[in-house]
């Protein structure tokens, strides 16, 4: 149910009026937590109502009064539209049970509710506000059950203070559970102190949110403080759509319009910022480029560590690396091409060194020989990648033990503006090898290629490994890219396709589109396109192809397939084909538990990805898995055999349906089977290494749908956003300077 269904022109706006009440259940709540709808049963009525807000919705059981007006919706009829919600505490005992039950009491559920209000009727919160020690009276709760349920509902009360402070001040009151949860009995002094930390520190609170408490406590459009905060808000935004740093004059513009200031005035506190070093500049020419300190430091770091271990590698014992290559040949029976007889020199010359190339090229035969080479000459290997699907595809490959970049480093939490270390593995304790290999580099960021290059001890070889034409990381720089672009770390790049047979249509194709020709495609074979009117049969016929037509040629469609869509929105977009293929894959059934969360439903036997990384259950964004079981106050989800992880119910917003993904999200994989939609809807997301990146997903079968002309787009449009980053003119400077 999307937001729009609610969220239509609405009829008969009355008059503003208060409601006290209990509530009874939730209807819909939006993913961004900024609107929901949940039903409502008034004080002193039988009746219940339909209730909406734009925030996130109450717990159910919680009392709560509202502010507002009924309205008659065209679709859903008569409602009551809150502009203001406060909880209260529960008044009635079934008020008292249905709260106490409804989990957001730490050690309560709803038999035990029913004992304690048994036990204590209209008194029970009193009782555990005042004399916690009288609940060892009910039966199964000890005295530190007891402690447990007053501390917990004395956090309720702190809570309560959080949601009138902010409704007081003009700012919904339901982000006040998010607040507590970052910053604790110290939430009321953060909203008064410092507003805009808020928007950095608390997800779901953005700089409107953080500028409205600001508004609300005096602070005036131009104060400095404001406007700094404005100039840091626009840097984060720009550095999620992948720069480090980015020119002064389209910076101040934003943050001009951001807020609603003359440039004049940002470029005075911009001035101030970088003067007092809470920003960091750069001049290339007669441009002035602005960072975040964070990704600044990142960069620099990067381009240094990457020199210092070309220079100060620990020299192989090896007189003619060249020959060694030869007698590997010989002992494998493999007759090498000149560019990978190169690579596999290079690594046993060089400190640092970069192998590329596209899919069929003979990459993972390079990495094989590389491994045997470097363990005849006694090294300590160390092999990584920086997805688990990725690292499980360099472990298929080689035979050898393989983990993912977080877990080499000890990934331990933590932010990377905060300066703090996100790692166990660091400068201080860095990682035991005399030889590092990682592959699918070219979806590694600026700050995790930083705290990885820092857990390098001296004298260690690193070997980077990649294809550099797929899309770049979802987060700041273009690593790989700028490494070869520079062209001081030694690097060779495979180009001679060596795949023939079975899979040779989809590597052909995937070198084709790569170089800007169109795919070869039929209705029938491993490279096909399925022509449809629009998205609507793109989807349904997506969903047949997933339940019908692959199955019966013997394909699993949860295993084997793997949707990939362009854009998260539109009929053909990930949110609504995983609704389709769920229901198609994964019914509802009478037999069948399922929880339900925001828009999204799960159900046993559901296939779904992390979607955050996850630091102390150990799974990382883009780890896929299948719900293994549904309980009342949890899910357990399957990723691996050895990776079994419990989700409570606040936190299946990290988990999301995975029968479709994002091409992003698809990464570092392979799957025998891929289906990527490509329809006019999505035509701001069509370009040329999106669809290339897609193509190389798969094994043994391509499925592209939709519009010919769609497919011409994708493959015509070469114009990949040019990400602001100055790693390559580093690496160049400092190799000069040396």
């Amino acid at each position: 149910m999307a937001n729009s269904e609610y969220q239509q022109t609405t009829l008969g706006l009355q008059a503003e009026e208060e409601i006290e009440g209990l509530v009874d259940s939730v209807i819909f709540a939006s993913d961004n937590g900024q609107f929901s709808v949940f039903r409502l049963r008034p004080a002193h009525q039988n009746s219940r109502i339909n209730v909406t807000v734009n925030a996130e919705p109450p717990l159910v059981g919680q009392q709560i009064h509202l502010k507002g007006s009924w309205i008659v919706h065209p679709r859903f009829g008569q409602q009551f539209k809150a502009v203001s919600m406060r909880l209260e505490s529960p008044t009635s005992i079934e008020g008292i049970e249905r709260f106490l039950g409804s989990g957001v009491i730490d050690g309560v559920g709803p038999a035990m509710a029913r004992r304690i209000v048994a036990k204590f009727g209209a008194d029970t919160l009193a009782i555990i506000e005042q004399k916690p020690h009288q609940l060892e009276l009910v039966e199964g709760i000890g005295r530190k059950t007891a402690e447990k349920i007053a501390a917990s509902y004395n956090s309720q009360s702190e809570l309560r203070e959080i949601m009138l402070w902010l409704e007081s001040h003009g700012v919904s009151g339901a982000l006040a559970a998010r607040i507590y949860k970052q910053y604790s009995s110290f939430a009321i002094d953060m909203l008064e102190s410092h507003p805009y930390q808020l928007a950095q520190e608390v997800e779901g609170i953005g700089f409107a949110t953080a500028d409205a408490i600001a508004a609300s406590l005096g602070m005036t459009r131009d104060d400095e403080g404001r406007v700094a905060a404005g100039i840091d808000y626009a840097l984060q935004q720009i550095s999620l759509n992948g720069h480090c740093c980015i020119p002064e004059e389209p910076l101040v513009g934003k943050a001009s319009k951001l807020l609603q200031v003359e440039p004049e005035t940002v470029r005075r506190v911009l001035k101030k910022q970088l003067e007092l070093q809470r920003l960091a500049v750069e001049y290339v020419g007669a441009e002035t480029l602005i960072y975040p300190p964070y990704l600044y430091r990142a960069e620099k770091k990067v381009a240094r560590k990457l020199l210092y271990l070309q220079k100060y590698a620990e020299p192989l014992s090896i007189a003619n690396p060249a020959k060694l290559v030869e007698e590997w040949e010989t002992m494998t029976g493999l007759d090498l091409a000149k560019g990978q007889r190169e690579a596999m020199a290079a690594v046993l010359t060089h400190g640092i060194f970069v192998l590329t190339g596209g899919p069929g090229t003979g990459k993972t035969t390079v990495v094989r020989g590389m491994l045997d080479m470097l363990e005849l000459a006694g090294l300590n290997i160390l092999l990584g990648a920086p997805t688990g699907r990725a690292a499980k595809r360099l472990a298929d490959a080689t035979g050898r033990r393989t983990m993912t970049v977080h877990r080499m480093l000890e990934a331990q939490g933590g932010r990377a503006e905060d300066g703090g270390s996100m790692f166990a593995k660091d400068s201080d304790e860095q990682l035991e090898a005399d030889a590092i290999i990682l592959d699918e580099v070219s979806m590694m960021d600026i700050v995790l290629m930083q705290h990885f290059l820092e857990a390098v001890p001296d004298g260690c070889h690193v070997i980077l490994v990649g294809d550099v034409d797929q899309l770049p990381a979802v987060g700041p720089g273009s690593v790989l890219k700028d490494i070869l672009r520079a062209g001081v770390i030694p690097s060779v790049c495979l180009s001679e396709v060596f795949r023939q047979g079975g899979e040779s249509t989809i590597v052909l194709n995937a070198h084709a589109i790569n170089a800007g020709r169109l795919p070869s495609c039929g209705m029938t074979g491993d490279f096909q396109f399925i022509e449809t009117p629009n998205d609507e049969v793109t989807a349904k016929t997506i969903v047949a192809l997933c339940a019908e037509t692959l199955p019966k040629a013997g394909f699993n469609p949860l295993t084997d397939v793997q949707v990939l869509s362009p854009m998260h929105r539109q009929e053909c977009g990930v949110a609504n084909l995983n609704k389709l293929l769920q229901e198609a894959l994964n019914p509802k059934a009478a037999s069948k538990a399922e929880f339900v969360n925001s828009v999204q439903i799960f159900r046993l036997g559901d296939k779904v990805m992390q979607t955050k990384n996850n630091y102390t259950k150990g799974v990382f964004n883009g780890d896929i898995g299948f719900i293994a079981a549904v309980e009342p106050s949890h899910i357990t989800v399957q990723f691996s055999e050895e990776l079994v992880v419990d989700y409570e119910k606040s936190e299946l917003n990290e988990l999301m349906l995975a029968y479709a993904m994002s091409v992003h999200k698809s990464q570092g994989s392979e799957y025998p089977v891929i289906i990527l939609p490509l329809t006019p809807s999505h035509r701001i997301m069509l370009q040329r290494n999106l669809l290339y990146t897609a193509v190389t997903r798969a094994k043994r079968q391509v499925i592209l749908l939709g519009s010919k002309a769609a497919l011409t787009t994708a493959v015509e449009n070469d114009r990949m956003r040019r990400r602001y980053t100055l790693l390559a003119e580093r690496l160049s400077q400092q190799l000069e300077n040396q």
